[in-house]
């Protein structure tokens, strides 16, 4: 595909490091001529220093022929503006970043008003996913597909594991639970594990489950907790508004602490059932007296990344809170793996996952729709949802029976209301929502996932 991305922000470079890994053709537009040549010089994509409004600078970045324009400016009027210019222009595909809350509600209309593909909220996808976390705290990332019906759960291995030196032959024999293990991370490698794969200490696994089942699962392993009854929120930006409203309308206490007098008074009128503290997150004596030591929750989501991971190690500390750490800058991913930071959220990676699961779904062929793609293991496998289709490659074959490639797993089938861990008598049916994990190369369409 040939795409243009307005914006070479932090979210822009993300994008174009995905997308031009996978032999898109890639313009980049922004006014700082620091950051495109930053960009360009790291990264397969051509540069245009301009304003992505501006009609003859979309003109030269060949918006006539592009397939998709995708706008991640820091301002979301102009977002819209590019991607309206965009469509009168050239009629391709187009994606904006739209972070203000007072557009949320509005999506909808925008879309079909100004003929947007999509419109991704960092911010929001960001919250949605902490609060999945809050409410299921044993894992360190939750996330879901088939419409929520199924989850893919991330789980440590600690010293005092009852998994800890388990082959994973033996795991159902031990446990009993409806759960199939998709991944493995270990230091910098990612497995998809068979029978004699050995656990070890801190390695993260992925389980395949619906809840009940991921519940009886974490309790036979000692590692099952309650969902959050409190939680306290380092910082008052708008990832903190959609998760204390979120947390709020699931009878979550929430506690927000944020240094900006005028910010607060905002919080205060828009979120009444917040407790909102004025105040600097950082000050230990204040952490203390608005209870962190007791609470149940915490999330650490100022504007800066290291004040995060300070904060995060300092919580986990002093209580037994579960901890989520955002990072939107930082990138050295072995010394942040290393630390004791709970769940790390990077809203970056979010919103590029949302925007390359929509181009593998416009790139794919009749057999099946990406519906939903999360990259794991940072970065170095992925877990797709597809729609089967009636007559895909794979529809109506025994799993046994299909030669799949290397280092590939059917990770669960989601078939009229009821999910089936998959055996090899089993088969994908049209209709059917198929998970995939999926590691050391990528996938459009799931026929991909068959040796040729």
């Amino acid at each position: 595909m040939d795409i243009i991305i307005v914006g070479c922000g932090k979210v822009g470079y993300t994008l174009v490091d995905q997308l031009s890994s996978e032999d898109h053709n890639i313009v980049v537009i922004d006014e700082k001529p620091e950051k495109v040549q930053y960009l360009t010089d790291r990264l397969d994509a051509m540069g245009i220093v301009g304003n992505g409004i501006n009609y003859k600078t979309l003109i030269e970045a060949g918006i006539e022929t592009a397939d998709l324009l995708i706008a991640v400016t820091g301002d979301d009027e102009k977002n819209l503006l590019a991607c309206v210019i965009a469509r009168k222009t050239g009629h391709c595909q187009t994606i904006a970043r739209v972070r203000n809350p007072i557009y949320n509600s509005e999506v909808e209309f925008l879309k079909k008003e100004l003929g947007l593909t999509m419109v991704i909220n960092p911010e929001l996808a960001a919250a949605m996913e902490i609060a999945r976390i809050f409410q299921f705290p044993s894992a360190i990332r939750v996330d879901t597909f088939a419409k929520g019906h199924v989850e893919l759960l991330h789980f440590k291995i600690t010293a005092s594991s009852p998994l800890l030196h388990m082959k994973l032959a033996n795991l159902h024999q031990t446990v009993h639970s409806s759960v199939l293990v998709c991944t493995v991370m270990r230091g910098d490698e990612v497995f998809i594990p068979n029978g004699d794969f050995e656990f070890l200490e801190n390695d993260i696994v992925s389980i395949a489950s619906q809840r009940q089942d991921a519940i009886a699962f974490f309790r036979k392993i000692g590692i099952m907790k309650n969902r959050v009854e409190n939680a306290v929120l380092a910082g008052g930006g708008k990832i903190s508004y959609y998760l204390a409203k979120s947390l709020i309308a699931s009878g979550i206490k929430v506690t927000i602490i944020e240094i900006d007098f005028a910010r607060c008074e905002q919080l205060s009128e828009l979120l009444p059932e917040a407790t909102v503290i004025c105040g600097d997150a950082t000050d230990e004596e204040l952490l203390m007296e608005e209870g962190l030591e007791h609470a149940q929750g915490f999330a650490a989501l100022t504007g800066l990344d290291e004040e995060n991971i300070l904060l995060s190690l300092f919580a986990n500390g002093i209580s037994s809170a579960k901890t989520v750490t955002k990072i939107n800058r930082i990138s050295f991913n072995s010394v942040i793996n290393g630390l004791n930071l709970g769940s790390i959220i990077y809203p970056r990676i979010i919103t590029s996952d949302y925007i390359l699961r929509h181009v593998r779904s416009t790139n794919n062929s009749r057999n099946s729709n990406v519906e939903a793609l999360c990259k794991i293991a940072n970065g170095k496998a992925e877990a797709l949802e597809f729609i089967i289709k009636e007559d895909s490659a794979v529809a109506n074959i025994p799993l046994q029976d299909l030669r799949f490639r290397k280092n590939t797993l059917i990770g669960c089938i989601y078939r009229n209301g009821k999910v089936i861990i998959p055996t090899g008598q089993d088969m994908m049916k049209a209709g059917d929502s198929v998970l995939i994990v999926i590691s050391g190369y990528r996938v459009s369409d799931i026929k991909e996932i068959l040796e040729d």
